[in-house]
């Protein structure tokens, strides 16, 4: 067997190579749903996505001879930095066969680029950064992965803990199916906080640019004491909105306003993870055609984003958003389960929240860290 060689992507020819790598990884795993290759290529374009106008990135892949053989994007989020006041460098997109050698060459490629840059840790996987897919799947590999959320062979565990790094954090995932029945006392009591607390939902069928800067603030607020905490750009934001809105349900992407003033927001997406394997990475001409013949096989939905101001957080906002969602999903008996996450591991009121309402934890990811 050769050895194997890290370089940078550099051409059309490497970066071709970076994104069909999966299919190789994968091929032979039922539960695996092929990304759209565009859009990770969107997703690491600098001159396309606005991630990278205040981040920076370098690409490597691994070969065998001429066969690649694994992949991993180091990167540095410079909103996180500033706002953390941190030296993070960070790794993501990560894709190996079970190849020690090729991950350790990968790994060492991405950290000597990050302590080149003046980082002090790397921390991963991110890709690219906690606004977006991060985590690396510890449990519950017997299952497809829904919307958004990562997937991985197990054997990826033994490789990242070979490179020596720590666990630092995990995330759960939390599952609801269609026979779960919330207790009467859930509507009476929602009710009554609209009532009394002057509280309505808006689900406007298309997002307005004050819908989306609404979106960035809401988000910057609610989550700015969370851990990994990154700020989102009115940029980013724009990005996001505007690839949710071909697919999101207008009855569950929805605005929680207080006398008038935008407070809250809760999306929920359907879970297209079904339909996106059909597509087997290729949006094509035959779009319409295959959504028509598979969209049938959309039954899930996936909590993207719910969240609410810091000084909204006692009126009882969450119960109002879970009455409006509750008959919603009335309405659409083809939902059969939703997922929630990802949760904090150590959040343990929303989490002790979700398991009390009958949820249960359906996929752990981790997030790793090596200091320098």
């Amino acid at each position: 067997m050769s050895g194997v060689e890290v370089a940078a992507v550099k051409d059309r020819k490497d970066m071709k190579d970076f994104l069909d790598l999966p299919w190789t990884v994968y091929r032979d795993d039922p539960n695996w749903v092929p990304p759209v290759k565009s859009e990770v290529s969107r997703m690491l374009n600098p001159r396309k996505h606005p991630f990278w106008e205040f981040s920076e990135r370098e690409l490597f892949l691994a070969r065998r001879g001429d066969e690649p053989v694994g992949r991993i994007v180091a990167l540095i989020d410079g909103h996180y930095n500033r706002y953390q006041k941190e030296k993070m460098g960070a790794w993501g997109f990560f894709e190996c066969r079970h190849d020690p050698e090729a991950a350790m060459a990968l790994f060492s490629a991405a950290e000597a680029w990050a302590r080149n840059k003046g980082m002090a840790f790397m921390r991963g996987p991110l890709n690219p950064s906690t606004n977006y897919e991060v985590g690396m799947l510890i449990q519950g590999f017997d299952s497809p992965p829904v919307l958004m959320m990562t997937y991985n062979p197990p054997y990826y565990l033994e490789l990242v803990s070979a490179c020596r790094y720590r666990k630092e954090k995990d995330l759960l995932a939390y599952r609801f199916t269609s026979d779960f029945k919330p207790p009467d006392w859930a509507f009476e009591l929602a009710e009554r906080i609209v009532q009394k607390n002057e509280i309505k939902i808006e689900c406007p069928k298309k997002w307005r640019k004050a819908d989306i800067l609404a979106l960035s603030q809401i988000y910057n607020d609610a989550w700015a004491e969370r851990w990994g905490f990154a700020p989102m750009s009115i940029e980013e934001a724009a990005e996001i909105a505007h690839s949710m809105s071909p697919i999101k349900d207008p009855d569950l992407a929805f605005f929680m306003l207080y006398r008038n003033e935008v407070v809250g927001i809760g999306v929920i997406l359907p879970d297209i993870n079904p339909f996106l394997k059909r597509l087997n990475g290729k949006i094509g001409p035959d779009i319409l055609i295959k959504k028509l013949r598979y969209w049938p096989e959309v039954t899930g939905l996936r909590g993207v984003i719910f969240g609410i101001k810091d000084k909204y957080r006692q009126l009882g906002l969450p119960l109002a958003a879970f009455d409006h969602v509750m008959k919603m999903l009335h309405k659409k008996p083809r939902y059969k389960y939703i997922e929630l996450g990802w949760n904090l591991e150590d959040n343990h009121a929303i989490n002790r929240l979700y398991e009390d309402g009958g949820g249960r934890v359906s996929k752990i990811f981790r997030i790793y860290r090596k200091d320098f």
